[in-house]
């Protein structure tokens, strides 16, 4: 009988048939066996719903592919909230599917949560991912980003939060996490109004706002960057600044109908909001700031 306790991957994807077949083959190659892999579809129209479908008759109970109702296109939030609810792990993990796993993601996650009973979930630094091009050009670009938070230990709530909301320490990479599988019947799932970009802050900010949180001096993941991604598009578009102040509406919203008391976080999100309620002020302010930066 195997008594390691199974963790659920669960990998959504939409149109991905340049880079699922690299995804899935990272979970393959966990040195942990005892995983499942819920391939999840968000109405994709190339072939990585094919390709999806050749691994799980090639790994049949242990890969399983999943799609809304009618092939839908349904935003990342409830795609993930699919292979949620089907996921029978006592972990569950996340992946794109263009991003990939480490060898030893699973197994080590699995080994720091066996022996932090306090924390709800790990993660670690993420990979940058550049190089994958292939340009010479790109090989020297790859970066592991300063978490600029203590690491190797347990961080009590909610000082996650709190940094991470005022941009002082980077939001948890998804594919990095590894979480407990009762955290989401206390904290609830993805918010299924957030399709895209804040998706995954919204959801962390749930966790880091109760729970503690181990953050692992390790990196087990590579975030491929790439020009058409959802980040990019958005920076590109402008769209970013649209999303922030959604997931800050949002927050506040949350804290309000939970009566949340965490003074230090309610202060920190009205001066996140200060900026987009008076833009003509915060303008002004600005360019005060940066005269007397020059007359100093």
């Amino acid at each position: 009988m195997n008594h390691q306790p199974l963790v659920s991957v669960i990998m959504i994807f939409l149109n991905e048939e340049t880079f699922i077949q690299e995804a899935i083959e990272s979970v393959i190659a966990q040195t942990y066996d005892h995983w499942e892999l819920l391939l999840v579809d968000d109405g994709s129209r190339d072939r990585s719903a094919k390709i999806a479908k050749a691994y799980v008759a090639q790994y049949p109970g242990k890969i399983i592919y999943l799609d809304h109702d009618g092939h839908q296109n349904r935003g990342m939030s409830a795609t993930r909230n699919l292979g949620i609810d089907r996921a029978k792990g006592e972990y569950l993990a996340f992946l794109d599917g263009d991003d990939v796993y480490l060898p030893e993601k699973l197994a080590q996650q699995v080994e720091i949560m066996t022996s932090h009973p306090d924390a709800a979930m790990v993660y670690g630094h993420t990979q940058d991912w550049f190089s994958w091009t292939g340009n010479p050009a790109d090989s020297q670009r790859d970066l592991i980003y300063d978490l600029k938070v203590q690491t190797d230990t347990s961080i009590k709530p909610p000082l996650l939060f709190n940094l991470c909301l005022k941009r002082e320490a980077p939001s948890p990479c998804t594919c990095s996490a590894l979480l407990r599988r009762d955290i989401f019947a206390k904290v609830g799932r993805f918010e299924e109004s957030f399709r895209g970009l804040y998706e995954d802050q919204v959801f962390f900010s749930k966790v880091m706002l109760q729970f503690p949180v181990f953050v692992s001096s390790k990196w087990w993941d590579r975030y491929r960057r790439r020009l058409d991604s959802c980040n990019s598009t958005a920076r590109k578009t402008g769209q970013n600044y649209a999303l922030r102040l959604a997931y800050l509406n949002w927050l506040e919203q949350y804290f309000d109908e939970r009566a949340i008391t965490n003074f230090e976080a309610q202060e920190s999100i009205q001066k996140e909001l200060w900026p987009y309620r008076h833009p003509i002020l915060s303008r002004i302010r600005v360019r005060l700031q940066n005269v007397l930066k020059v007359l100093q």
